[in-house]
């Protein structure tokens, strides 16, 4: 089912402030288009919105919603949100995206993983589903892509008036303005003839701006019942109601976020030299100039990283041990980040 992106639409995209600073800071290039190594599913049924909503930590209720009033341009077309685990830990990131046009229509959901994760968010889903009308199903023949834009990005109102034929989804990243867009297209599309003037970019190239920017996604930045949602920055990335009610792993969660303190957060981190590759063992530990334990290492590329610090330390000299050689790094605050952003 093609989804026509309306004349609101695009002109709630063209006024996002923060997309006007990526174009400017991102260089004199066109759109990058990047092939994401990530997966779809498609989640379809007359309760598909309250099944997610029970297993997810954002409000699926206002996605469903969004066909109600096409003008309305505060309505969402996607969400960003974490499925936990009882305990309260992160199980799978995932972005959401709306295909019905209008709430009459049946809801259908587009639900974005790590694709290494299919059989066992499969296995989740289906260990939850019980009685619910809901179907299920691997959208194989979907891609999606991340779109990061450049100076000469060109108008996107007018790539919407270009997309309605081969382009299911276009819509800002939700969970910053610094993530650019979502594409979802047919498999073997050419994103070039969606946004005018773009190219298809390395894969390497959007992780490091994932790095830069402190965005986690996938299973290395967030290790299954390891990573805390909070300490993820699933707040300020708009992934998270404090108000829709019950759902697995709210009660820490909750707790949490009403207790205030957050000793800990994922951060953009910069290394005096490029990492080895497969060098650095899974959550290895980041020291203080003193020997403390400051955090611990989560993914990487080249002299750019992530990794969740204590935020006592963050404007200390660090290190990390690579093969018995000091690797020093420095920590920073995203500027998307809200302000004051202390806790």
């Amino acid at each position: 089912m093609l989804v026509r992106a309306g004349a609101a639409a695009a002109a709630a995209i063209t006024a996002l402030p923060g997309l006007r600073r990526l174009q400017r800071g991102a260089g004199s290039g066109a759109a990058v288009c990047f092939p994401l190594g990530r997966a779809l599913l498609g989640v379809r049924g007359a309760e598909a919105a309250l099944f997610l909503q029970g297993l997810l930590t954002n409000d699926v209720t206002r996605l469903v919603a969004a066909g109600a009033a096409p003008s309305d341009e505060a309505l969402p077309r996607a969400l960003y949100a974490h499925a936990l685990n009882v305990q309260g830990r992160c199980l799978y990131d995932v972005i959401l995206y709306r295909l019905h046009k209008s709430p009459e229509e049946e809801p259908h959901i587009l639900l974005e993983y790590d694709s290494s994760m299919l059989d066992a968010i499969q296995k989740h889903l289906k260990l939850y589903k019980i009685r619910r009308k809901v179907d299920i199903t691997p959208c194989l023949d979907l891609a999606l892509w991340a779109v990061i834009p450049g100076e000469q990005a060109g108008d996107i109102a007018s790539c919407l008036a270009k997309c309605v034929d081969q382009a299911l989804i276009l819509t800002p990243d939700p969970r910053t303005e610094v993530m650019g867009w979502r594409l979802i297209t047919k498999k073997g599309a050419d994103p070039s003839e969606i946004i005018p003037g773009s190219h298809i970019g390395n894969i390497q190239d959007y992780h490091r701006h994932r790095y830069k920017q402190g965005i986690p996604e996938g299973v290395k930045d967030l290790p299954p019942g390891v990573a805390l949602p909070l300490e993820s920055n699933l707040a300020y990335m708009n992934g998270i109601s404090f108000t829709k009610g019950c759902y697995i792993g709210q009660e820490l969660t909750a707790r949490t976020h009403h207790m205030g303190v957050i000793r800990k957060r994922l951060l953009p981190v910069h290394f005096s030299a490029p990492l080895p590759k497969d060098r650095i063992p899974e959550g290895a530990e980041i020291l203080t100039e003193s020997g403390k334990s400051a955090g611990k290492f989560r993914a990487g590329g080249g002299e750019l990283g992530i990794a969740l610090l204590r935020l006592a330390n963050i404007n200390e000299l660090l290190c990390l041990n690579v093969a018995g050689d000091e690797v020093k790094l420095t920590a920073s605050i995203p500027e998307w980040w809200p302000k004051p952003a202390s806790k």
